[in-house]
């Protein structure tokens, strides 16, 4: 009697949101290729919805910078069952999804039990923290990296990389050309600013107020101006109305990045992925970042080897957009140049142009569907020596 076929199982680390959106998109592509399988691991109400079994959702403890530590001994716990899991139910593969913090914890443990492992989202060793890379060259058998520039880098450090494109840009379509906005009709009294103070509470507590200080200046000068700023969920919008200073009025979108900035004229944006979103959306921008300037001078700056901090200046290999990272509490460097964009149209244009130009490439690609061929190449493998 034949020996039933096992079902083939991967399991996946996701600790941000971001992550579990990527991971929901990969499920769904390996499903469309190999059919039914097991999913298990860590992640979101994305992942879980698209089939995966979750050990935990971990996106609502999303943390960065010092709100990380108070969850140290919460991962702890949480990666001894992880650990449990890959003996109990051995998966074929394991795919770690960004946060490489707490994934290189998780992949050492992959390594360790012997599963093949592959790492989504490049951890970002080229900016910071390069003598990693001989970590990444112990857990990882695969990287898959989002942004064109990551290859030849991890390559040439001994690790196995591949560009896959970059899944914020996988529904937006293969041409992004129709993008590019055009400024000859301008109203200079009445533009649309789109607001993005990013996700995570950490980003909201330092760029939200000073955003709307911006965005009140702007008002004194241009009465018809208008703002509109963009929520994931009605949760962060209610938490983005708390914190309204006085006199700031805007309108609050629970959608995307990518459509909000569509409807805008121009953006000030928080450091992050969603500069990308923007880009494709041709939408110029400013885009800053807050710093302790003590830890700053005493740590950062010699830490950071990169020369631009902003993913769309890093893609271009030039400034694209001009960056405020780190900005340190004074908005009148940026007022002045957001003023000085929002005067000059025929500007404004050629950076519509340029930003769409450099995103598009990368919308060419479908990562979900790139990394899924990779992931089953791997998973062929493994089975071939159960």
């Amino acid at each position: 009697m034949p020996t039933p076929v096992q079902r083939r199982r991967v399991f996946i680390s996701a600790a941000e949101p971001s992550a579990d959106a990527h991971c929901a998109g990969l499920i769904a592509a390996l499903r469309g290729q190999l059919g039914d399988m097991d999913f298990v691991g860590i992640g979101g109400r994305k992942m879980a919805d698209a089939g995966c079994r979750l050990l935990e959702d971990t996106t609502h403890r999303a943390a960065m910078g010092h709100h990380a530590l108070k969850e140290v001994g919460h991962y702890w716990h949480l990666l001894k069952r992880i650990e449990r899991s890959f003996q109990t139910d051995r998966p074929d593969l394991v795919v770690v999804c960004d946060s490489p913090s707490f994934n290189f914890h998780v992949a050492k443990a992959a390594k360790k039990a012997g599963i093949r492992t592959l790492f989504y989202v490049a951890p970002q060793l080229w900016a910071w923290g390069v003598w990693r890379i001989r970590k990444l060259r112990r857990c990882c058998d695969k990287l898959c990296c989002i942004l064109p520039f990551e290859e030849p880098w991890f390559k040439d450090r001994g690790v196995d990389a591949t560009f896959v494109g970059n899944p914020l840009l996988d529904a937006l379509g293969p041409d992004l050309s129709k993008n590019v906005k055009t400024y000859a009709d301008l109203d200079h009294r009445a533009f649309r600013v789109a607001i993005m103070p990013g996700s995570r509470t950490a980003e909201i507590q330092t760029l939200w107020q000073p955003m709307q200080q911006i965005a009140l200046r702007l008002k004194q000068d241009h009465p018809d101006a208008r703002f509109v700023t963009v929520a994931p969920n009605e949760r962060r919008r209610q938490h983005l109305a708390a914190a309204e200073i006085p006199g700031f009025t805007c309108e609050y979108s629970i959608d995307s990045v990518y459509r909000t900035s569509m409807q805008a004229d121009f953006a000030l944006a928080a450091s992050g992925s969603a500069t990308l979103e923007v880009a494709a959306a041709g939408c110029p921008m400013v885009v800053m970042y807050q710093a302790n300037r003590l830890v700053w001078h005493l740590a950062g700056r010699w830490l950071v080897r990169s020369r631009f901090f902003c993913l769309v200046n890093l893609i271009a290999d030039r400034e694209l957009v001009t960056e405020f990272l780190p900005y340190f509490t004074s908005i009148e460097p940026i007022l002045a140049r957001v003023e000085g964009l929002l005067g000059d149209k025929a500007g404004l244009t050629r950076l519509s142009h340029d930003l769409v130009a450099i995103t598009d490439p990368l919308a060419r690609k479908n990562a979900a569907a790139e990394v899924a061929a990779i992931a089953i190449s791997m998973i062929e493998e493994a089975c071939k020596f159960r």
